[in-house]
């Protein structure tokens, strides 16, 4: 899954000492601290289904019913079997705790039920945190942390490789933990402390995979390695926990180059390793099947045989039926022209079924997992994959999009309530209509959310399909006039005169917009398009204007590259754009035709700085700027004022006033004082409330939020892998 988070330049300087910025402050903020008392609020999330990589699938081997399973970007979750839901596990991580989101292993203790453990960090860049491992007594209901001393990758190549993290068969107190930079760790106290293995075999890199998995076969402890050549070792092991030998014999070559995920089959006595010559999701196209009989040493290739002008793959989830001796189901990964399947073998790899090839596939539950097409794949980047320990017919496997489940071998279904991955990237709440809620996320386009508590019926915005949105934006005067823009194969941008239900393509679009697309506004009444466009490698193209639905375009003068263009909500021939860049608002008064600066001298240098209006007022700018704060203008961006009722401002929203106001309410993500969360001011801006918890804080929530302008105190809030998450007022 792509993901974004905190800007990665830490540019926090405002060149605030010009004439058009004013710094004055806020009246008393008597309900301003970050830990005052806040209202009482329910959060839930909106319910979409998965669209996100599940990395890991775990049933417990010792409790009938439980399992485990980890994302890339968007935490853990539990699963319970009585209600057929997953519990997340780790939304009580907050704003400065974003980078461990991505879980990079887990592990469960086969001896105590209740023990599980997380080996936490998305990235292993400079920019990222150090990873971190939680340790949990209760099923991870509540956690003990211990901060690592260095990165780990969850949402990296080779996030989808088998668990990094061990509790050891011999002795429930020692933990192992793989690193993908930092060799073999090893803890003797439950996870509370760890120090290097000396004398593992694996030499770590700066750019490697290090350790792919680590597995137990009895009392011997096998370790997957996946930095090796095609020629070298890249499986070891050790009886006693001190000494590691490669393991002799083991395959070589480019299909079996790196091990991928591994099981061991305690009735045979078999470890089964499958093997691609990349460490995936994407990249792989070859790979291999082994098994090895450990009391022996021998090593039997056990690939399914390919299919005549089958297409490359590599090998990617392997599971073993606990309660039938030589069953074992493995998965294909990187198969995009035959599609991934499982195959499945009773009798120890001699022959095997493809799954997929019987399989029926009911995806009513979340439509969008059609993709606008006629029917659903099987699946992609297959490499999470259980077979339940207590039923031999309850196959789970995870694809780039959800968690696919059966009961009987055939018909398959999504078994994915309760886990929501998303990454958010726009939200819009009408103030009309049947849907309180328009979403454009990554890698799953626009979805029209008729009802918070089921998939949108009617899947992802087709006509055309979009993979990642990049704009959302409707009519204020006209709300069932909605835009939207994105990365598609048949267009890059759509209009809709039903408020979202349905779609067509631009008749035309500029040529920047199939590499580029980026964020689009539409004025009052809709009349008026205004589209910027940004390079994924930042390269910036000037704005285009369309005053025909996008038949024709034409380029602005004035506009800042690049910028997010932004109409008044009262005043049709009224747009504005802020230029992060110089730290200059610009305005057009002549329907986005020209545009000309105006307020200068404003915090620059990110991005991800925003500007919002106040509706139903012409020329009531908001401009969030991070941790440099927030800024208010009345006149249109001729100047502004830095209010100094919070610390820092990341997004901003309006919805409707509270009983009596005479004024929108306001809520934000951003600080009165210490804490990052979601606030609401419902007396323009000059006292604030914190509306979440600590257990409710999502990590980073910079993107956007909305509110709902039908229903007060209702705010949805977009976050990088927790889908949207929405609170009101319990």
């Amino acid at each position: 899954m792509r993901a974004s988070g905190p800007s990665r330049r830490a540019v926090l300087s405002a060149t605030a000492a010009a004439a058009a910025v004013t710094v004055v402050p806020a009246l008393p903020a008597v309900a301003a601290a970050a830990g005052s008392a806040a209202p009482s609020y329910r959060w839930r999330q909106v319910v979409i289904g998965g669209t996100g990589f599940v990395t890991g699938v775990l049933f417990h081997p010792s409790v009938r019913g439980l399992a485990y399973a980890r994302t890339d970007i968007g935490g853990a979750y539990r699963w319970d079997d009585r209600s057929a839901r997953w519990t997340p596990l780790n939304d009580d991580l907050g704003w400065d705790d974003w980078n461990l989101l991505g879980v990079e292993a887990m592990a469960v203790d086969p001896a105590h039920p209740d023990r599980v453990y997380l080996a936490l960090g998305t990235y292993t860049q400079s920019w990222a945190g150090n990873g971190a491992v939680l340790r949990s007594e209760d099923r991870g209901a509540t956690w003990a942390r211990t901060d690592l001393s260095m990165k780990l990758g969850g949402n990296e190549d080779g996030r989808g490789t088998g668990e990094r993290l061990l509790v050891d068969p011999r002795d429930s107190d020692t933990l192992w933990l793989g690193t993908r930079h930092d060799g073999l760790l090893r803890s003797t106290d439950r996870g509370a402390t760890w120090a290097a293995v000396t004398g593992f075999p694996g030499t770590p890199t700066s750019g490697g995979q290090g350790v792919t998995l680590l597995v137990a076969a009895g009392r011997v402890l096998y370790a997957g390695w996946g930095d090796s050549d095609g020629t070298t070792a890249n499986l070891y092991r050790t009886s006693d926990g001190t000494t590691w030998e490669a393991v002799p014999a083991q395959p070589s070559g480019r299909n079996a180059k790196v091990p991928i995920r591994a099981a061991y089959d305690c009735h045979t006595r078999e470890l089964y390793v499958t093997y691609a010559d990349a460490p995936g999701p994407n990249g792989q196209s070859d790979g291999s099947v082994h098994k090895l009989a450990v009391a022996s040493g021998r090593w039997t290739d056990v690939t399914p045989a390919k299919p005549a002008g089958s297409d490359t793959f590599g090998y990617g989830g392997v599971s073993v039926d606990a309660r039938r001796p030589g069953t074992v189901v493995v998965s294909t990964n990187n198969r995009w022209a035959a599609v991934d399947t499982l195959y499945r073998t009773t009798d120890g790899g001699r022959t095997w079924t493809s799954l997929k090839d019987t399989a029926v596939l009911d995806v009513s539950e979340t439509p969008f997992l059609t993709f606008g097409a006629d029917k659903p794949k099987f699946g992609w980047w297959i490499q999470a994959l259980a077979v339940d320990p207590y039923d031999s017919q309850h196959v789970v496997y995870g694809t780039g999009a959800t968690l696919y489940g059966t009961r009987d071998l055939k018909h398959w279904a999504p078994q994915i309530r309760g886990l929501e991955e998303t990454a958010v990237r726009q939200l819009i709440s009408p103030p009309t209509g049947q849907a309180h809620l328009l979403s454009g996320l990554g890698d799953v386009g626009v979805m029209y959310h008729e009802r918070l508590t089921a998939s949108p019926s009617r899947g992802m915005a087709s006509n055309p399909v979009f993979g990642s949105a990049t704009g959302l934006a409707q009519a204020a005067g006209k709300p069932s006039y909605v835009v939207r823009t994105g990365f598609g194969d048949h267009g890059n941008g759509a209009f809709s005169n039903d408020g979202g239900r349905t779609w067509a393509p631009f008749p035309a679009q500029p040529a920047p917009a199939k590499d580029a697309p980026g964020p689009i506004a539409t004025n009052r009444d809709g009349s008026v398009l205004l589209w910027t466009f940004v390079h994924w490698d930042g390269t910036k193209y000037p704005a285009q204007r369309s005053t025909d639905n996008g038949a024709t375009w034409s380029e602005v003068a004035g506009c800042p590259k690049g910028a997010t263009p932004l109409a008044d909500p009262a005043d049709p021939a009224r747009f504005y754009a802020y230029d992060t860049d110089t730290g200059t608002l610009f305005a057009s008064t002549d329907g986005g035709l020209t545009f000309t600066g105006r307020a200068s001298g404003l915090p620059s240098g990110d991005s991800q700085f925003q500007l919002a209006a106040a509706p139903g007022r012409s020329g009531d700018l908001w401009l969030s700027t991070k941790t440099n704060g927030l800024y208010r203008s009345t006149d249109g961006g001729a100047t502004f004022t830095r209010l100094t009722s919070c610390r820092a401002a990341h997004t901003l929203a309006f919805g409707k006033a509270a009983p009596g106001a005479g004024q929108p309410a306001i809520y934000m993500v951003g600080a009165t004082e210490t804490i990052t969360g979601v606030y609401r001011s419902d007396d323009g801006a000059r006292t604030w409330v914190r509306v979440n918890d600590d257990r409710h804080q999502w990590g980073w929530i910079g993107a956007t939020i909305a509110a709902d302008p039908r229903l007060y105190g209702r705010v949805y809030i977009a976050t990088n892998g927790r889908g949207i998450q929405y609170g009101e007022p319990a």
